[in-house]
């Protein structure tokens, strides 16, 4: 493996004239190299280990020059990196200016499809696989999907026009029997219940006799005479698919075997792969949902090596758990993130109540309506970008009857080393054209804390907050904190020419660059919105200062600024209005603070362009009165 190094580190590497023996000794080394990285760099971790061999077997049976590779969600994607000529690239995972933690074609000819978020590659199988029988090529779309992907709605609508349309495809269904969080659901359970009957156990042991003594030649025949009697067979073949398996998902030699019967068979296939999430790292392997993702940490002990702060979802998980507490009507949801929203807690507590549905936003969210018509005060956690996938039914299920459905969106703003499909910055403008939606944001955790109080009492129809990552920019007593009242903003300080316009975080940052401004003897006041939906405009109307500058953590399309400059365009009023919004395009990922300054929209750059606005409105008010 040695004399292989170079090539590992600057192209890409050909696994295809390697022995078994390489092959192992090649997972090897991947799984440490992924190991030094992610501990000091973070990322995601048990899922990627897990995936290391079946990725190997899938470039030693397929051609990655033509075949579409597709890897669900992609996180699990790091070995099909190291194996494309990004091994000493690596070393930059998800920093800024550094390589994705996810596929990206912009920065690899051999990522074939962006992804990011659950669900998506049996669909974008079939729109290969239609654009190569289109071409009449012979290429064939390979996909590796998780379990926990298999919750979700959209899988099974692929399936369902695949088996009718018997387009070529291998799809390889990594199973190592969790999501994120725990598995849920009946499908999942009835399948395990069924397969620890007697019958199949006694049948399976049978077989495993016969096919351990049979000879190569044969055991594909065999396994499919298992597979008539095979559950997970049953299910996937009803639906006009062909299924191998269960296979190990870490014997490299036998994924090989599986993946060439597979691929000869020219038709959709399922090979189903067992797998241990976390392979290779003690620590890691198993149930254990913190080991998804990771911020860096001793390879040694396993413990983070930085210490965790208080967070916005902690304070949020907390004030509404101890609301439901007090009121039994309180009831919530999440989708597949119980940790990454808080709600895990909440769900232990009163598990009666609160429930995760897995990768199913859709689902998640019509299902709170009723519960809200039927007079109880449904919550829904979930990330910003998230909730992007349940956005038909947040009009359809929610909005249009009007229901008080409490939307509590986390991540909200820009999340750092995710990036594009991760990023928390178009729900602003996705919800605020809404009919019936109020929109409102704390700008401290103690605000936070009444915002929860705010939804939990708001019975007159839907209602969503947004919140960050982590901490809020603001530290908590530097204005006092207020109870929300509906669509009432606040004046935090007060002047008669220049005013700082803000909305949720972007208070914390809007009060920072006034503490700059004011240090250059630029004096600027600071106006907290609250509300965005409904807004304040007696309070906007009643403003001396001409110059407002918007700064919020979202989108300007769409954005504040837009919203404030309709405003004052409607109300003839004469101001001049600048936004500070993120711009109109896909934010990469990095450090916040990174992102923030190659945008030109951290605090020290937005307080430079506006001593610059100010300073060439002085100097043309000074040339006139000359």
């Amino acid at each position: 493996m040695e004399n292989q190094k170079w090539k590992m580190e600057n192209e890409k590497f050909d696994v295809k004239n390697l022995s078994l023996r390489e092959l192992n000794k090649l997972s090897e080394d991947i799984r440490k190299r992924i190991l030094e990285v992610v501990s000091s760099k973070g990322g995601h971790l048990s899922s990627t280990l897990g995936a290391v061999d079946l990725i190997i077997a899938m470039h030693y049976v397929f051609d990655v020059e033509k075949d579409p590779f597709i890897f669900d969600v992609s996180h699990q994607a790091y070995a099909h990196k190291l194996l494309t000529g990004r091994w000493k690239e690596f070393e930059t995972l998800r920093q800024f200016g550094g390589i994705s933690g996810y596929t990206k074609p912009s920065e690899s000819r051999y990522d074939y499809f962006s992804a990011g978020h659950s669900s998506t590659s049996i669909s974008v199988a079939v729109g290969a696989a239609k654009a190569i029988k289109l071409k009449n090529q012979k290429r064939i779309p390979v996909v590796l999907i998780g379990d926990g992907a298999m919750s979700a709605g959209m899988v099974y609508e692929a399936l369902n026009e695949l088996g009718d349309r018997k387009y070529p495809v291998v799809i390889i269904l990594n199973d190592n029997e969790m999501s994120i969080g725990k598995p849920i659901g009946a499908l999942s359970k009835y399948l395990t219940r069924l397969k620890a009957g007697k019958f199949y156990q006694g049948f399976k042991e049978k077989f495993k006799k016969f096919l351990d003594s049979a000879p190569k030649d044969v055991r594909y025949m065999a396994k499919k005479v298992e597979e008539i009697f095979s559950v997970h067979g049953v299910f996937f073949e009803e639906m006009g698919l062909e299924y191998i398996g269960p296979i190990d998902g870490h014997n490299i030699e036998e994924i090989i075997e599986t993946l060439e019967v597979a691929k000869s068979l020219k038709k959709p296939v399922i090979v189903h792969a067992k797998t241990v999430k976390g392979k290779g790292y003690k620590q890691a392997e198993g149930y254990y949902e913190h080991w998804h993702g990771v911020g860096p940490f001793d390879l040694e002990t396993g413990k983070p090596l930085k210490k965790s702060t208080l967070s916005a979802t902690k304070v949020y998980a907390n004030k509404l758990l101890e609301l439901a507490k007090k009121d039994e009507k309180i009831v919530g949801v999440t989708a597949a993130m119980p940790s990454g929203t808080g709600m895990k807690e909440l769900m232990n507590e009163f598990s009666e109540r609160f429930w995760d549905v897995g990768i199913a936003e859709q689902h998640a969210v019509t299902s709170m309506a009723p519960l809200a018509k039927e007079g109880f005060i449904p919550f829904v956690a979930i990330y910003s970008t998230f909730l992007q996938r349940g956005y038909d039914q947040v009009i359809h299920d929610v909005c249009l009857d009007n229901y008080p459905v409490r939307f509590a969106i986390d991540r909200a703003g820009i999340v750092g080393a995710d990036g594009e499909t991760h990023q928390g910055v178009f729900d602003v403008g996705y919800l605020r054209i809404l009919p019936n939606m109020t929109l409102f944001a704390p700008r401290d955790f103690e605000t936070l804390k009444k915002a929860v109080e705010f939804a939990y009492k708001h019975n007159s129809g839907p209602c969503a907050f947004r919140y960050p990552r982590g901490a809020f920019s603001l530290e908590d007593g530097t204005f006092e904190a207020k109870n929300f009242e509906l669509g009432k903003g606040e004046i935090l300080i007060e002047d008669e020419n220049t005013m700082l316009i803000a909305y949720g975080n972007g208070v914390g940052k809007a009060y920072n660059v006034h503490k700059m401004l004011k240090e250059k003897g630029i004096k600027s006041g600071l106006l907290d919105l609250r509300f965005i939906k409904p807004f304040d405009k007696d309070l906007l109307k009643s403003l001396k200062a001409k110059k407002w500058y918007v700064i919020s953590d979202n989108a300007k399309e769409g954005g504040i600024g837009e919203m404030l400059s309709e405003f004052a365009n409607e109300e003839g009023l004469d101001v001049k209005i600048k936004s500070f919004e993120y711009p109109d395009k896909f934010i990469p990922h990095g450090n916040v603070d990174e992102v923030e300054r190659f945008l030109g929209l951290d605090e020290k750059s937005i307080a430079e362009r506006i001593e610059s606005d100010i300073n060439k409105g002085l100097f043309y008010k000074i040339k006139n009165m000359i």
